[in-house]
């Protein structure tokens, strides 16, 4: 009977019990003509003893570039995260890649560590986080310096990371929600933010700099978390408050929830309140009032991540992508405030 370790062997394992290189196991396993028969024979034969069974980024090695990658991602259903893995999967697909997905459960050190391990194989291929969250930084920052990897961000990308980061201009797109409404005629403009691996999102950045470029008053921010319910809390403080006339939300899943509480408190929207969303999510156009908010290519920053992570698996420069910016799409939920 074979005895197996309970650690899984990689293909750098399997070369070095058999005395070849990894390259040498890689053109074994894809029946390279210019294997002799020796050697393959005793590749073989450890590849059975170890229990090494290759995956489709060791198939690749023979070639010299990986066809493989794998996404970090903390969450799967929040539309950001989502369309953003859709635009990586669709690159992927046509580009000939496999796609895998490992979750990061949270930003506790053990669960990123277990993500880490995970993608840091030298078989694994290359490595996409989608970093909108402190549990994707974190890992980000944690993979070895030899793990080829790119990241999605908030704008900016993370301070003193040295990986490729490609990012949407979150913050001028809040600077023109912003002003939208002070245009308008509102006195200011309220603010409920979500989570921010910065502690102080582009979306937050721009909504307070366009405050105090219009020299009116900026007030408290209300955090929120990612569950619609935050929201609807800080939308009842909100609610109960007469002098608030107009709130940007962090997200539309936020505006949502906001939109409910004021209904729930007798303020209509827009007439008492005008609320703008974030990322246009498919549904927003389809509410009541259909909602105004900034529009966000989501699917366009995963096809990016996917070329970056493909021209650094060749040894390729990237290639400059142009990302379709962030826009206010201007709907019903927007109006002057009822005094004007």
């Amino acid at each position: 009977m074979t005895r197996r370790s309970s650690a899984t062997p990689s293909i750098r394992d399997v070369a070095a019990a058999a005395g070849v290189s990894h390259q040498t196991v890689s053109r074994v396993l894809n029946d390279s003509p210019r294997v002799n028969a020796d050697t393959r024979r005793r590749v073989l034969e450890v590849i059975e003893r170890l229990g090494y069974r290759p995956n489709r980024a060791a198939r690749a090695l023979g070639s010299g570039v990986s066809n493989t990658v794998t996404v970090v991602v903390a969450n799967t259903t929040l539309y950001g995260y989502a369309a953003t893995l859709q635009g990586i999967e669709e690159a992927a697909r046509s580009a000939g890649f496999a796609v895998g997905v490992r979750v990061v459960e949270s930003d506790d050190p053990v669960d990123v560590q277990h993500a880490v391990e995970h993608v840091s194989d030298p078989d694994a291929g290359g490595v996409v986080v989608i970093a909108f969250d402190t549990a994707g930084a974190e890992v980000l920052r944690a993979l070895p310096p030899q793990v080829p990897a790119v990241a999605a961000t908030e704008a900016g990308g993370l301070a003193g990371t040295p990986r490729s980061m490609i990012f949407l201009d979150e913050r001028q797109a809040a600077v023109d929600a912003t002003t939208h409404l002070l245009e308008l005629g509102h006195r200011t403009v309220h603010h409920v933010a979500i989570p921010s691996e910065s502690g102080t999102s582009a979306r937050q950045s721009g909504w307070r700099a366009a405050l105090e470029a219009a020299n009116v008053p900026v007030p408290e921010v209300l955090t929120a978390g990612w569950d619609v319910r935050s929201a609807y809390l800080a939308g009842a403080r909100l609610a109960a408050d007469p002098d608030v006339t107009a709130v940007l939300c962090g997200n539309d899943d936020t505006a949502l929830a906001v939109r409910r509480a004021l209904y729930e408190a007798g303020r209509d929207v827009p007439g008492d309140v005008s609320i703008i969303g974030f990322d246009d999510v498919p549904g927003a156009a389809y509410w009541t009032p259909a909602l105004t908010t900034v529009r966000m290519d989501f699917v366009g920053l995963g096809r990016a991540c996917l070329a970056a992570i493909a021209a650094e698996l060749a040894g390729e420069p990237r290639q400059v992508i142009s990302l379709a910016p962030p826009s206010l799409v201007v709907r019903e939920s927007t109006a002057p405030p009822a005094a004007c």
